[in-house]
């Protein structure tokens, strides 16, 4: 089984840029699919962007597309998301997920999650 663990969380202004990593361990990094959501206060969980095993497909959620970039390094077993020109609207804490099967926008499909780290943008 993987584990996953998320880095590069914190505090921003509007309009700067985080880049967020996510680790993983214990299982063969490039048979996973790869995901990104985030959970703001009293909201569902959401989802923000997939990749595919090799990352030739990726996918974004509308609010972030043009703004935020997946990607990955299998070399590294790690997953990145870029997130640029941030909003108070995506202050959330975000979560990497990863699923041998499915690669999609649903949450409940993944089987494997990290801890989270936070994401706060001030206006």
């Amino acid at each position: 089984q993987v584990q996953l663990a998320e880095s590069g969380g914190g505090l921003v202004q509007a309009g700067g840029s985080l880049a967020l990593s996510c680790a993983a361990s214990g299982g063969t990094f490039s048979r996973y699919a790869m995901a990104w959501f985030r959970q703001a206060p009293g909201k569902v969980r959401e989802f923000v962007a997939a990749i595919g095993r090799s990352g030739g497909y990726t996918d974004y959620a509308d609010s972030v597309k043009g703004r935020f970039t997946i990607s990955r390094e299998n070399a590294k077993n790690t997953v990145y998301l870029q997130m640029n020109s941030l909003k108070p609207e995506d202050t959330a804490v975000y979560y990497c997920a990863a699923d041998l099967a499915y690669l999609g926008s649903s949450s409940y499909a993944y089987d494997y999650w990290g801890q989270g780290t936070q994401v706060t943008v001030s206006s």
